[in-house]
Order: structure tokens, then C-alpha cells, then sequence
């Protein structure tokens, strides 16, 4: 795939024309994913944007929506003895209850290793034999058909001593979620694209059908999302919501069969705990019973008090699209990539460290016209 297809400036200006043309009315979307937030920064599309058009950055990073409970009773399974508990990266630094973390807990003594995928904690199992391997299932639609695969290997191969602490959540329960709380108004979401190339495009037609909200799935490159941005604007200009595919390289009728399947198999659904969101219903996946041999929570039923939040972080806030990063008073002053109060700030798909390291402005008339005068291009 040539990239540079997606990112030509020629291109970009016609589609950014085509929505200050056909756009005659305030609209505010929603992009869901915190990939969708930081290519949104980084490409500076909002200076591209007629001042019609809004953009709110939404619950579609999961590191971010791991719940502080879920994160401290990841600490204490690392605090086993024999256990090595293996997770993302990104993991490491989220702070639980009290500034504690998974990186405190490996500095205090726990084995906790950072690995890049399930299989890789498998292997790590393999080479271990006489511990348990946990890894912490942390994801949407998008990680979890791995960790089913790695939960089916383990199963084939006979390794009882690997297990997966599921924290995985689907993404359509917390749009309704949002869409149900009324919290801030929505005209339109921005679906994400690589959870929809496992749920296929039939997944949010619940949007336009019960919420009268049209959605459209985009990419990650600058065309992607701007022309997903219009066929929003277009279906809210005539009317006639509906599901839009602007990712059809990579989002086909049906999702991915072989990743359903996956999932199916190992997992089903259940109530999740959600930062930002609360409890919600039929929200996250956890291990079926038939495999309950390779489900942490249920072979180490750790107990831990309720946690709190960081003193002061709005990230929940954020996460729901009620608060912009930089409206939160720690954001940039006590909250930083370097000292993190919170998870969004943390992650690769925070937020507030999108924010951050682009430091792009809200879409404003000015920015659009002096965008629209000097041509665009550059990246941030």
C-alpha cells in the first residue's frame, strides 16, 4: 500500500473543499478512536475544518478505560509468588490506587516483564515451567481474537501453566453508553476503523437506527478520516443517517470471520467496568467456563479495596467527551508525558498526550481560512 496516496495535499484540499461546501450547519462528532484522536493532531485536520464542524475525541483508548479496580487487581496478581504477569507497555505506568503501578510493583520485586502480543506470554510461559504466566488482556474487538488464539494454542499444545486476565471491552455498549447519558450532544461518529475490519460495519447500525446518528468508519491517514468526515457531513446535511464505509481497503461486509470465530469460542460476554463509563452491561468479555483453567481471575480470586482516582484528573471526563484535554486544570501544568497523573496522558492513545505532542488549536474560522490560503501538507 502506497501511504503517500492517502496524505496527497492536492487530494486532501478537494475533500476539505467538498465539506466547507456542503457543510451549512454546526455538527459536533465523535471520533471513537484514540488512533482517530492522535492522527486528527498530528495531520492537523481541525485547521482544515470549517468552523461548522467540531471534533470530540472519545472512549476509544483502551489502556485509558481500564478501570483503576481492574489495574489494582493486576498489581496484586503480579504480587503472587511464582507468578510472572506479563502485559502491554503501555500498561506500566497507568497509575492504579495511590500512585501505584505496574512499574512500582516490578521495582518492589514482582516479576512483571512487558511483552508485545499474547503469544509472546506464551512463549514466555513455555520457557517457564514451573511459574504461571498471567497476561493482563487489555483491548477491544482488536486484541482479543489474538488472546483467543493464544488461550486455543495453549489449550493445544497442554500449558496449564499460562492464564490471561481479561480486561477486554466492546466498543459498541460504550457508545450507547455515551449516546444514552446525554452528556454532550452528538451529530455524527467517526467509527473506528481497525475494531470494525474484526466487527464488520454491521455493528453500528444501531446509530442511525435507534439514535438517528449516522457513523463512518475511517482509517488512519489524513483521506481516510476527512473523507469519512464528509460522508458524515452529507448524511446530516440531507437527512438520511446511515453507515458509511470510508476504510473499504481493510472493513469488508461482515468483519473477519476467522477473528469472530476466535473470540467466540474463548470468550463471552459480560458486564465491564469501564474508567469514565462505570459498570455497564454486556460490555466486556471473559473467559468462557469451558477454559476457565487459563482465566486468572478465577484460578487467583485476589481481593482489593475500591480504588480512587487520581486527585484532580479529569481523564474519565475526557473520555467521555465532556471535557477537551486542555480544559482540565492539571493538563500540561502538573499532568505531563513525563509525570503522568492519568491513564490518558499515559497511553499512545491517550488523549490528553495527542494533546500534548501536537499541541493542535480547536478548529477556529481564522485557522481554516489561513489554512485554506497557504495550501496544505506538512505535518505537525
Amino acid at each position: 500500500m502506497n501511504l503517500s496516496n492517502f496524505r496527497d495535499p492536492q487530494a486532501a484540499r478537494a475533500v476539505a473543499e467538498a465539506i466547507a461546501t456542503c457543510s451549512t450547519r454546526p455538527v459536533r462528532l465523535m471520533e471513537f478512536c484514540g488512533g482517530h484522536t492522535h492522527a486528527i493532531l498530528r495531520f492537523g485536520i481541525p485547521d482544515l475544518l470549517p468552523p461548522t464542524v467540531e471534533l470530540l475525541s472519545g472512549p476509544g483508548c483502551p489502556v485509558c478505560v481500564t478501570s483503576a479496580d481492574d489495574l489494582s487487581r493486576a498489581i496484586a496478581l503480579a504480587g503472587i509468588p511464582g507468578v510472572i504477569l506479563t502485559t502491554f507497555g503501555d500498561m506500566m505506568r497507568v497509575p492504579a490506587d495511590r500512585g501505584r503501578s505496574l512499574a512500582r510493583a516490578r521495582a518492589e520485586g514482582a516479576d512483571v516483564r512487558i511483552v508485545y502480543s499474547p503469544l509472546d506470554a506464551l512463549e514466555v510461559a513455555r520457557q517457564n515451567p514451573t511459574r504461571t504466566v498471567v497476561f493482563l488482556g487489555v483491548g477491544f474487538e482488536t486484541t482479543a481474537p489474538m488472546v483467543a488464539s493464544a488461550v486455543l494454542s495453549a489449550e493445544a499444545e497442554g500449558i496449564r501453566n499460562f492464564a490471561v486476565f481479561s480486561t477486554h471491552k466492546l466498543t459498541p455498549p460504550a457508545m450507547r453508553a455515551i449516546l444514552d447519558a446525554g452528556e454532550v450532544r452528538l451529530s455524527g461518529i467517526i467509527g473506528p476503523g481497525h475494531v470494525t475490519t474484526i466487527i464488520g460495519p454491521e455493528a453500528w447500525q444501531f446509530l442511525p437506527q435507534e439514535y438517528g446518528v449516522p457513523c463512518a468508519v475511517a482509517g488512519f491517514e489524513p483521506l481516510d478520516i476527512l473523507r469519512a468526515i464528509l460522508a458524515l457531513v452529507e448524511m446530516l446535511e440531507t437527512g438520511q443517517p446511515g453507515v458509511a464505509n470510508a476504510y473499504s481497503r481493510s472493513v469488508r461486509a461482515g468483519g473477519n470471520p476467522a477473528a469472530l470465530e476466535a473470540m467466540e469460542r474463548v470468550f463471552e460476554v459480560a458486564e465491564a467496568d469501564w474508567r469514565g463509563l462505570g459498570v455497564l452491561p454486556a460490555s466486556g468479555l471473559r473467559i468462557r467456563e469451558e477454559y476457565a483453567r487459563y482465566d486468572a481471575a478465577r484460578r487467583f480470586p485476589v481481593e482489593v479495596q475500591p480504588a480512587r482516582e487520581p486527585p484532580g484528573c479529569r481523564c474519565g471526563d475526557v473520555l467521555r467527551g465532556v471535557l477537551r484535554p486542555v480544559e482540565c486544570p492539571l493538563f500540561a501544568r502538573v499532568c505531563t508525558p513525563q509525570n503522568p497523573v492519568g491513564p490518558c496522558m499515559v497511553s499512545a492513545e491517550g488523549a490528553c498526550a495527542a494533546h500534548y505532542q501536537y499541541g493542535r488549536p480547536h478548529p477556529t474560522p481564522s485557522g481554516f481560512a489561513a489554512r485554506r490560503r497557504r495550501g496544505w501538507g506538512e505535518e505537525a
